[in-house]
C-alpha cells in the first residue's frame, strides 16, 4: 500500500518553533510530473479520540482505493495540542506535499500556517472544524480554502430536541462544551441552546471540558454537586459525554439524568442501547476524509473549488443504532 502514516506524538521542538507566526517560508510545492502520484497530508486532531481513529481509517482506506496519491497521516497528542498541529502543518510544507487535509483544532490559530501553506502553492481543505471564515478573508485565502463538512448546530438542534423528549419541559440541564477556539464547539453550543429553547428546559450551567472524557468526568461531577436536580447533560462530543456517564454511575443517578451527544463512536453505541444516551449524531467522520482528499485531488489537478461543501448527518437513536 503506497501510503506514509506519521504520528505527532511530540513534533520536534525546532518544527513547533517555526510553526509560529513569521516562521520560515517554504519553497512553493512544484506541480507533479506526469506519472508522479501527489503527497497529500491529512492533518487531524486526538488520535486518542476514537472519532479520529475512525477517520484515519476512512482516508486510508479511500487513498489506497484511490491508487493515485501518496497518504501521510498526522495526529496530535490531545484536543488543546495547538502548537503540535501548527508544527506538523509546517512539516508537511517543507516536505513538500501538494494538499493538505485539515481539521483544525482551533479556527484562529491555525489561520497563519494555512496561509503559508497556501502562499507556497499548497493546495488545503478545510474539513470537520470549520475556519474562521473573518479570519480567513482577512488574510487573503478566504475564497481558496473550501469547507468540507456537516451542519453542526443542526445535528447538535437534533440531538437535544431527543433529550427534550426524554426529561421534559423546565427540566435542569447543562452543556458540555468543546475547545472554546474551535468553531465546531460554539455551533455545537448554538444547537443545544436551540434545543434548550424550543423545549422549554432550564439551562443551569454550561462549561468546556475541551473535547476530553476526564476532564468532563471532572466539570460534570462538579456541575452536579452544585445542581443535584440536573436530568439532562448535552455534551459536545461522545467523549465528554462518556466522562459525565461515569460522574451519573458514581452517583447512583443512572436512571435519572439522561445524555444527548454527537459524534456516533463506538464507545457510546452501548449507552445509546440502554437508552443512557438518548441520542448522539453521526457526521461520518471517515467519509468527510475522504470527501477532502477528493477536493484536494481536483484542486491539485487545477479546479478551484471554495465556499461549505455540506456533508452527511444522521440522527442517532435507541431506534437505528448499530
Amino acid at each position: 500500500m503506497n501510503k506514509k502514516i506519521v504520528v505527532v506524538a511530540g513534533l520536534a521542538l525546532a518544527l513547533t518553533a517555526c510553526g509560529k507566526e513569521g516562521g520560515t517560508t517554504a519553497a512553493p510545492a512544484a506541480a507533479p510530473k506526469p506519472g508522479e502520484k501527489p503527497g497529500v497530508c491529512l492533518v487531524m486532531k486526538s488520535l486518542a479520540n476514537e472519532f479520529f481513529q475512525q477517520m484515519q481509517k476512512g482516508a486510508e482506506e479511500h487513498a489506497a482505493k484511490r491508487g493515485d496519491l501518496t497518504l501521510s497521516v498526522v495526529g496530535i497528542q490531545n484536543e488543546t495540542d495547538i502548537d503540535n498541529q501548527v508544527a506538523a502543518v509546517e512539516k508537511c510544507v517543507t516536505q513538500q506535499a501538494k494538499a493538505i487535509v485539515i481539521a483544525p483544532a482551533d479556527s484562529r490559530a491555525l489561520i497563519a500556517p494555512i496561509k503559508r501553506a497556501v502562499d507556497a502553492g499548497v493546495k488545503v481543505v478545510n474539513i470537520d472544524v470549520q475556519l474562521d471564515e473573518g479570519a480567513m478573508k482577512a488574510a487573503g485565502i478566504g475564497d481558496k480554502v473550501p469547507f468540507v463538512g456537516p451542519d453542526n448546530r443542526e445535528g447538535a438542534k437534533q440531538s437535544g430536541m431527543e433529550l427534550v423528549k426524554a426529561v421534559g419541559k423546565d427540566a435542569e440541564v447543562v452543556i458540555l462544551e468543546g475547545n472554546p477556539g474551535a468553531a465546531n464547539a460554539a455551533q455545537r453550543k448554538a444547537g443545544f441552546e436551540d434545543a434548550i429553547k424550543e423545549g422549554g428546559l432550564k439551562l443551569v450551567d454550561s462549561k468546556t471540558a475541551h473535547w476530553e472524557t476526564d476532564e468532563a468526568h471532572t466539570v460534570f461531577g462538579n456541575m452536579l454537586s452544585a445542581h443535584p436536580n440536573i436530568k439532562g447533560v448535552l455534551a459536545g462530543n461522545d467523549n465528554m459525554a462518556l466522562g459525565a456517564l461515569k460522574a451519573i454511575e458514581e452517583q447512583g443517578k443512572k436512571d435519572q439524568i439522561k445524555v444527548a451527544a454527537f459524534d456516533n463512536i463506538p464507545a457510546i453505541t452501548q449507552y445509546v442501547k440502554d437508552g443512557s444516551v438518548v441520542a448522539t449524531l453521526d457526521q461520518y467522520g471517515a467519509q468527510q476524509a475522504a470527501n477532502g482528499i477528493d477536493y484536494a485531488m481536483k484542486m491539485i489537478a487545477g479546479e478551484n473549488i471554495s465556499g461549505w461543501q455540506k456533508t452527511e448527518i444522521k440522527l442517532i437513536t435507541k431506534d437505528n443504532v448499530g
